[in-house]
């Protein structure tokens, strides 16, 4: 049995529903947290998530944003993807029920650790094996005789905006594979405009690299 282990949707929904095509075969779903904002469909990621057989759904911080009504950072970009789906967002009352964190197999699934964005040159001496997401950054680190995955985004790739990044757990013999996709991003692009997302949110994907197959 496989489990598919994915982060950082943020209201993607063609990259999400591409990712779970793909991976049919998976019987078993862990999502990370962060199934909204940025992108336009926050309501309808958490719907898909919540109809997918044995998946166990964690909170991040955008869940905790909109549930507390206000993003705490001060990032001016964010703030306005914040504002911009937060006032149509429905799904209150499912995101409250998401959970800190779980198992599988010989590791801690959670949206971060030690509260801080981890990324493949961060510094830090692991206390345990961790599955994570949160920097929108795909890696395998070890160090103090543990390891720690970060699944990377599903929705909002850092590196390249068409690019879904996510895991697959084995269950049979605890082997993870670090997965790659292209999407089309001018679907979530378009429905931006459609929605009159601020022009910053737009120009935001617009200026983003986007990978090829010879990049």
């Amino acid at each position: 049995m496989k489990t598919l282990i994915f982060s950082d949707v943020h209201g993607n929904l063609p990259a999400f529903e591409k990712m779970l095509k793909t991976e049919a075969d998976c019987e078993e779903f862990i999502c990370l947290g962060d199934l909204v904002n940025y992108a336009p469909w926050s309501n309808e990621c958490v719907d898909l998530a919540a109809s997918l057989s044995n998946a166990t759904l964690l909170i991040g911080n955008h869940e905790e944003a909109f549930i507390n009504g206000f993003y705490p950072g001060e990032n001016s970009l964010v703030q306005q993807f914040f504002c911009q789906n937060f006032d149509d967002f429905m799904q209150f009352d499912a995101i409250k029920k998401y959970i800190k964190d779980c198992r599988v197999g010989n590791y801690i699934c959670q949206h971060t650790i030690f509260d801080k964005y981890i990324y493949p040159d961060t510094e830090i001496i692991l206390d345990n094996n961790y599955i994570i997401g949160h920097s929108h950054h795909q890696f395998k680190y070890e160090n103090n005789n543990f390891t720690l995955y970060n699944s990377g985004s599903v929705g909002q790739n850092r590196k390249f905006i068409n690019l879904i990044n996510y895991l697959v757990y084995d269950n049979s013999n605890g082997h993870i594979e670090m997965k790659k996709l292209i999407y089309d991003v001018d679907l979530v692009i378009n429905e931006m405009k459609i929605k009159k997302f601020p022009e910053e949110c737009i120009n935001y994907y617009l200026q983003k690299k986007r990978y090829n197959q010879n990049t």
